[in-house]
Parts: structure tokens; sequence; C-alpha cells
């Protein structure tokens, strides 16, 4: 997060991911009064995740790297995946692209980098960042609406300047198409949160449909107080976005500190939190025109 007041490597673990089914129940204004929609997304397994969490680095040309080869990992290879410069001597954006049956998009972003004259920056945004793979994962296989963009921003901290050169080289056409950003910020340090106040409402009221279907951890926590994120590159140019957290009034302070590291994340969280967002992102492909 981009605040308002100023590893080592361990091996890959391949496993098989877990395929669920859900069903949700629609309201008026998705589809028609009292009609469900079935949704299918897959789960990487917990030592799988955790291991890609625990490749948090202190550097962050490194942090680049690594999230390049987790994605690589996962299945995002070839044309798929991208490095986008945007200033020299500055870590670039990693974009992985899961294309769908059409060219509506929606955006999933986290920042790799992290402030360095503060911890290691695990929360603030490794466990963001480092959870994009899995996610891709989640969704990959299985036919989608939507393509998917999922994007690691570089400089986040120094201005949301990868978020903004990302929108900012996006044509008109792209604009009107993006359907959605769902920006991941600090996940981990408790049960899943969610800035409502910053949400665009029918995305934040998809979240609780799917949060509450499955019995998952959700709660409301804004964020102003803190700082900004990546989505505000998005809400600038007109396009709904939702920011998912798990940032307390107990927990903030972690945040641009030496306390950030993977010490303060709870397993247990992330993983939900993992689990909550893989759901969603298969629910609002089925639901988002």
């Amino acid at each position: 997060m981009n605040a308002a007041r100023a590893g080592c490597k361990k091996p890959y673990l391949a496993a098989a991911t877990s395929t669920i089914i859900a069903v949700f129940a629609l309201l008026p204004g998705n589809l028609a009064h009292g009609q469900i929609v079935e949704v299918s997304y897959a789960l990487a397994p917990r030592a799988q995740v955790e291991v890609r969490l625990r490749q948090v680095t202190m550097n962050n040309v490194k942090r680049q790297a690594i999230l390049r080869q987790l994605f690589e990992q996962a299945g995002c290879t070839g044309d798929a995946l991208a490095d986008q410069s945007f200033k020299k001597k500055r870590p670039a954006n990693v974009i992985c692209t899961l294309s769908g049956a059409t060219d509506s998009t929606i955006v999933v972003g986290a920042h790799f980098d992290h402030s360095t004259e503060y911890g290691e920056g695990a929360v603030d945004d490794w466990s963001g960042a480092s959870l994009l793979p899995s996610l891709f994962q989640s969704l990959q296989g299985r036919p989608r609406r939507h393509t998917f963009v999922f994007v690691g921003f570089g400089s986040e901290e120094k201005g949301l300047v990868g978020s903004r050169f990302f929108v900012g080289q996006l044509s008109e056409e792209k604009l009107s198409k993006t359907k959605a950003m769902v920006n991941l910020e600090c996940l981990g340090m408790g049960p899943t949160k969610v800035w409502a106040s910053h949400a665009d409402k029918t995305l934040l009221g998809n979240l609780a449909r799917v949060a509450k279907a499955l019995n998952l951890s959700l709660a409301a926590v804004n964020v102003e107080k803190v700082g900004t994120d990546d989505s505000d590159s998005f809400a600038k140019r007109g396009i709904p976005t939702l920011s998912v957290h798990s940032i307390t009034q107990e927990t903030w302070h972690i945040l641009h500190s030496t306390s950030d590291s993977l010490r303060v994340i709870k397993f247990d969280d992330y993983y939900s939190s993992y689990h909550l967002i893989a759901a969603y992102l298969a629910y609002i492909d089925t639901i988002l025109p």
C-alpha cells in the first residue's frame, strides 16, 4: 500500500489443484429474480500457496523475477506472459493474460514492490502479488467468458507508478471493455476485509454474496487514513474497482515498519482469502457483461 505516512527460495511443489463447483443464488439486478448460477474454480494446495508466499525477498528487482517464475510454474508461459517496462532502472509490471471467450476483461492486480527501508514487505504487498499465480491456476483449464489479466505492478510505493502506466497505455476501446479491477493488498494479517467505501457497489455486493454462500469470513474495513492503492489508478479512469485486504485498526501499524514480515501472516486466514477471491473471480466472470 502506498502509505499516507512515511528470503531465500524454496522448492516449487508440483501438486494437483482440486476443482470446486459452487451454486450461488442471484438477486435482482444481476439476472432474473430467483435464478441461480453454477460456477467452477480450482484451489491450489495450501503447501503450494505457502511456498509462493515464502519466496519473499527484500530486493524489488528479484521480486519481479520471482513473480514471473511463479507465473511460469503455474502454467502462464509464452505470449501470455510479458513484462511491461515503464521507467529505466525500475522493475517492470509483470502481466499474465488468461484468454476467455470474449475480449471483455477483468483485471486482477497487486504490487510486488515494497518500501525497501522498512521490513521485508511480506504483507505489503508480496502477500497479494504471490497470490496472483495461484488465482491464475484457479481459473485456467475451464471455460471463461472474460479475459483475465493478472498484473504484478511495480513502483506502487513510488506513487502508483506501475498501475498508472498500465492504465495509461489502454486504448479507449480497451478501457470500455475492462469491466472490473480487483486489487489484492496486504492479505493474511487476519480474516478477509474489503475497502467498502472505495468499492463499486455491484462488485461489493457480489463479494458479500459469495462470502455468505461459502461461509467465508468477510468484513468491511475502510482504510482511507492508511493510504491509497493501485485500484485508484483504475477508478480514476471510470473502471469499477474492489480492494481486498486484511488491515484493521490493530494491524495497520505493521505496514511500512520493521514488523512487516512473514511472522505476522496467519496462513489459515491467508488461504481463506485465497479461496474467497478465487470463487469471487469465477462468479463475476459468469454474471458481469
